[in-house]
């Protein structure tokens, strides 16, 4: 089971994450949602599509863009729809 965890909060945790170019994207039903804010931050992936950032927030410490998601990936990245991965400090172990 893969978890992702920040300042000793998991904020996702899941045995069904799909791993791609080394992340592990987690199910949006796996998410703590307490632990995430809309963030303005948006990127491109030529294959992948547009990403959406969510801030980290966990005791009022706030990871600015540390989780993005694909919310209409391009049909290659399908299996991402939605799903979750971290960078910026989260910790991910399987």
């Amino acid at each position: 089971m893969a978890r992702a965890t920040w300042k000793g909060t998991v904020l996702a945790e899941s045995d069904s994450t799909v791993v791609v170019e080394g992340n592990h994207y987690f199910p949006p039903d796996s998410i703590n949602a307490d632990a995430f804010e809309d963030a303005s931050k948006t990127t491109h992936c030529p294959w992948k599509g547009d990403a959406r950032y969510y801030d980290v927030v966990v005791d009022g410490q706030r990871n600015a863009a540390a989780a993005w998601y694909y919310p209409e990936p391009k049909a290659a990245a399908a299996e991402i729809k939605d799903h979750v991965a971290f960078w910026k400090g989260v910790e991910v172990a399987d």
